[in-house]
This record gives C-alpha cells, structure tokens and sequence, in this order.
C-alpha cells in the first residue's frame, strides 16, 4: 500500500515522532490526527503493549504503548506525550488506534532516494514492523509499517475489547427482577 506519494515527485508524506530517544515515522494519509495524552481505562486480557481504551467523540479507541511493543520499559508520561491516532488494515477493514508516543515532531517530504530498506541489525525494532529507513537532514527516521505492527491475533483481541467496551451495559438480572419490599407495619 503507498503511503501518500505526491503526483509528479513520488515524494510521500510522513508524520514523525520521538519515542525513547528514536525517530519513527508513520504515513501522513494513514494519521487522522494527534491529541493530547488522557487517562487510559485498561483492559484486562490485553497483550501488554495495549495500554487499554480511551473515549474519543464517543468511539472506543484502543491504545498501544510503542515503548512497550518494541521491547522497552513503559515510558513516563511528560507534558509533550501525545496519541497519535492512525488507521491501520483489519481483515480488508480500517481499525482506528492510539499509538503512545513521547512527542510529535515534524510532517516530513520523503522521495524514493530517501528511503533505504530496514537494516538487519543495531534498531528496537523487529524488521517485519519496518517499511524501510528515511533519510532527512542527515539523520535516519525509522519508517514503521502500521499493517505489521500488531499480530492480526492482537488487533482481533483488540477490537473484540473496542466492540464490548462500546456496547451499552444491560442491566443486571436481579436488579430487573427486584421490586421494592412493602413496608412491615409498625407500632407507630
């Protein structure tokens, strides 16, 4: 899937961001925007990169902790840690999630001379996540693939967790059945 090429220049656009003291980026058409980090409410049962859900507009958001998925402590959370909320691909179906990262840094302009593949050693993280490495102002931004990011068994565990946290709680059996007690008569 081409990330968001540019007509004539092949150039494609990127959002980057800094997580442990590393450059990612992701697809600028794959961001549908970035927000303030909020509480998480967790989740249990989630693998441990999923932070758990937050509300956003009323839709059920899950969260996934990149520091944790690549193998690094969970980060602190600072004034300038933010969720950028990107789509990524569910069985042909557009997932929308949070990804924690510790600040947003720049939309870059990447043409395909600026792009080399993942290297084979020396990143956090796993080849299989990397679409490749950009080159921009003398400095390597790793280019994350979103598809690949979580195991399609993750991102079924993920919106099975969405679709129950966005259901309407029923009332319990009992509370339907109860009726008030009559009052006892009293002496007085």
């Amino acid at each position: 899937m081409n990330e968001s090429t540019e007509p004539g220049g092949g150039r494609s656009s990127y959002l980057s961001f800094m997580l442990a003291g590393e450059e990612y980026a992701v697809g600028l058409l794959r961001v549908r925007e970035i927000i303030e980090h909020r509480p998480v409410t967790r989740v249990p049962g989630m693998p441990a990169a999923v932070q758990g859900v937050i509300n956003l507009r009323g839709s059920v958001v899950p969260v996934v902790d990149l520091a944790v998925k690549f193998g690094l402590p969970p980060r602190p959370i600072t004034r300038w840690s933010c969720f950028v909320i990107v789509e990524v691909a569910l069985d042909g179906q557009q997932t929308v999630l949070g990804l924690l990262t510790d600040t947003v840094r720049e939309v870059l302009e990447l043409g395909p001379a600026d792009i080399e593949p993942p290297p084979a050693f020396g990143t956090r993280v796993r080849l299989e996540f990397l679409r490749g490495m950009g080159r921009h102002n003398d400095t390597f931004i790793l280019l994350l693939d979103l598809d690949r990011l979580l195991s399609l068994e993750e991102l079924l565990k993920l919106t099975a967790a969405t679709d129950e946290a966005a259901a309407p709680a029923a009332p319990a059996p009992a509370a339907q059945a109860a009726a008030p007690a009559p009052e006892a008569p009293g002496n007085g």
